[in-house]
């Protein structure tokens, strides 16, 4: 499903030109010519992203900024500011009430799509966590708390020494957390009992060429750095470096000659943001693990999925993006415990479990719920997508035998798939009519299941209130 940006510019002819060049990247668009109606706008029509001005007739930008950051329906919307004005103190300013990202006009197309692409990307992973997060409290767990924070370590990774000495000189002052010169062979491979570092300023022309964006890559790749936050340190005027890094994988870029001062703002700014997703990581990591994961598939259990499904309707009726549920049941699932044994039936259902979660989105909901049913929830799904997905998995399990341990050979497994769909106004958070709702949405799928194992098995079907 298309992602909705707002932008908001008092100027009709900027307001019509961005509007194309997004939709032509398949960007849901609306507009707001003033503050006002961007404050409005942002809370009834929840965009993912949105690009402004910073002039705008009834309000300095700066003002919107911290008001939009400062309201819990708008706060983690990501800001790009869009301006004529490219002045140092302005883009601080803006920097400093809360923007992700300040462009100067005239746009360049690859950078402001690489950054839209970059800051989606981003919201969509603290989506996720911030949905399982309530899950994880609706289930009754306590919240992640932020408590003590030590000095952050921050990894400077410049094309020479003196450049990266010369840079944590100039961030010493303005920061306090921990920051070290460090080589790209040292990134790659640290000594075993080093902590990695949360945050990588990375510069873009290393040698040889080419060798700062691959670092981006590798460090993405690497269990280890993987979650760590990345800035970019590229050229000014190298719009196609700039957009690859971003697209590799970088947080965030700073252009040459770097002002120390953003740079600052910059890092402080990652740091929180890797902070926080820590925080939720570790909750979930360390509350859930026991409670509401099957031991069997590592999967999430009953107790998980249903709260969990139930934030996902709360989440379709504020944003009004449709959602699907599916019930996947092994055919004939007894005949393989009788004739194989179970352990043989355990590797049947550790190997489905394991093709299905690897086949879908990590915002999507994969929990095993009975002795060999599974439910997948689809968050942000309309119809044709979510038909294709079930049967995808249909035939992802059809069309590879599963091994059987012990040298006892293969054997051929399907599935049968019922599909239902969730609506996109669902009754206020909290109510019991949201539980109903869950309830009626879940005897949908199970109904659709039925009809495929009536029909044969080893197919999709689809309820008829869908149809």
């Amino acid at each position: 499903m298309s992602r909705r940006i707002l932008i908001v510019d008092d100027v009709a002819t900027n307001r019509i030109v961005l509007k194309v060049r997004l939709s032509e990247a398949h960007y849901d668009v609306v507009q707001a010519r003033d503050a006002a109606g961007a404050i409005t706008a942002a809370r009834r029509d929840r965009p993912d992203l949105i690009l402004m001005d910073m002039t705008l007739p009834d309000m300095d930008g700066t003002e919107l900024c911290r008001r939009l950051k400062a309201h819990p329906e708008t706060a983690g919307i990501p800001l790009i500011v869009v301006t004529g004005a490219c002045s140092t103190e302005t883009k601080m300013r803006a920097l400093e009430a809360g923007a992700d990202e300040f462009l100067s006009k005239p746009l360049d197309e690859m950078i402001l799509l690489a950054r839209v692409r970059n800051l989606l990307r981003a919201r969509e992973t603290a989506e996720e966590l911030a949905l399982r997060n309530g899950t994880h409290r609706a289930l009754g767990f306590a919240e992640a708390t932020e408590g003590f924070m030590p000095p952050a370590r921050v990894a400077l990774i410049a094309a020479t020494p003196r450049k990266a000495l010369a840079l944590r000189g100039a961030l010493a002052p303005r920061i306090s957390d921990t920051l070290s010169a460090m080589t790209r062979a040292e990134a790659l491979t640290p000594p075993a009992d080093a902590p990695a570092p949360d945050l990588f300023v990375i510069d873009a022309e290393l040698s040889p060429d080419g060798a700062g964006l691959r670092l981006v890559s590798e460090l993405r790749a690497n269990a280890n750095t993987r979650n760590a936050a990345i800035l970019v340190v590229v050229p000014d005027g190298a719009p196609q470096t700039a957009a690859m890094a971003l697209d590799l994988g970088a947080n965030d870029l700073i252009a040459t000659p770097v002002a120390p001062e953003e740079l600052a703002i910059r890092i402080r700014t990652q740091l929180r943001r890797k902070q926080q997703a820590d925080r939720l990581r570790a909750t979930l990591e360390d509350g859930l693990r026991l409670a509401v994961i099957d031991p069997l598939t590592g999967l999430f259990n009953r107790r998980y999925a249903l709260p969990h499904l139930a934030r996902i309707a709360e989440r379709a009726a504020e944003t009004g993006r449709g959602y699907a549920v599916m019930l996947l049941d092994l055919d004939r699932f007894k005949r393989v415990n009788d004739r194989y044994g179970h352990a043989a039936g355990d590797a049947v259902l550790v190997e489905v479990a394991r093709r299905v979660k690897d086949s879908l989105r990590p915002v999507d909901l994969v929990a095993r719920i009975g002795g060999e049913e599974f439910l997948v929830a689809l968050p942000e799904t309309g119809f044709e997508q979510a038909c294709a997905t079930a049967e995808r998995l249909r035939t992802l399990i059809e069309q590879r035998p599963v091994t059987l341990p012990g040298g006892a050979g293969e054997i051929g497994v399907t599935i049968s798939v019922g599909l239902a769909f969730g609506r996109d106004k669902t009754p206020a958070a909290g109510s019991a009519d949201v539980e109903a709702e869950i309830n009626a949405l879940m005897e949908q799928a199970d109904r659709a299941l039925y009809g495929a194992k009536a029909s044969g098995r080893n197919t999709v079907e689809i309820s008829r209130s869908a149809a």
